[in-house]
């Protein structure tokens, strides 16, 4: 009989394969690594990309932006100081303007009947320094002055407590009252002065 040689002949081989394999897992895992790599730069470079479109955006809607409206003028600057040098003038008479008619109607229903007038004067109010003297009581009123006539020291009394109620008129003084005589008749000549209450709720 011949003899046969049982034992594989790629033994060789085989340990040459067993021995390459380390080799060939280590290359893959590189490519593996390069591969992962690069996937990350190309989501980065694409975000970079969006971000820069934006801002690319961004400034072509601000470069289409109008340019400002050019400054006043002067001429501008001088009428809008002229209209508020007006608004001021305006404020200031309607801050000083009086109901006449109501102060002379209210005069009217508080003057008693045992006292009649020889003169009445009245004018408007005319700064706020007198106004400000006038409501400290320092002042001497002159805005609405009366002289008149009445039979007693009682009855000037009564006219001024009267007159002191009135709601337009303010720092009610009498200035004088004497005895006197008209005819064969005693009388009382009186003077009374008192302030008047602008628009804005003050004397002047």
């Amino acid at each position: 009989m011949r003899a046969v040689n049982l034992l594989p002949r790629d033994h060789g081989q085989r340990t040459i394969k067993k021995e390459s394999l380390p080799v060939l897992v280590g290359a893959c895992s590189a490519v593996l690594v390069l591969a992962v790599l690069g996937a990350m730069f190309m989501m980065g470079s694409g975000k970079i990309a969006g971000q820069q479109r934006k801002l690319d955006d961004v400034n072509r809607r601000f470069q289409a932006l109008p340019p400002p409206p050019p400054g006043p003028t002067a001429a501008e600057q001088a009428l809008a100081g002229e209209q508020s040098a007006r608004v001021t003038a305006l404020s200031a008479a309607l801050a000083s303007r009086v109901s006449w008619d109501r102060v002379f109607r209210e005069f009217s229903l508080i003057l008693p009947d045992d006292v009649w007038l020889t003169e009445l004067s009245a004018k408007s109010p005319i700064s706020p320094a007198t106004n400000a003297a006038s409501e400290t009581g320092t002042g001497t009123p002159s805005e609405f002055t009366i002289t008149g006539r009445t039979y007693s020291h009682d009855g000037v009394a009564r006219l001024l407590s009267r007159l002191q109620v009135v709601p337009d008129l303010t720092n009610v003084q009498l200035v004088s009252s004497t005895l006197a005589k008209v005819g064969n008749q005693s009388v009382v000549e009186f003077s009374i002065a008192a302030d008047i209450k602008s628009a804005s709720g003050t004397g002047s």
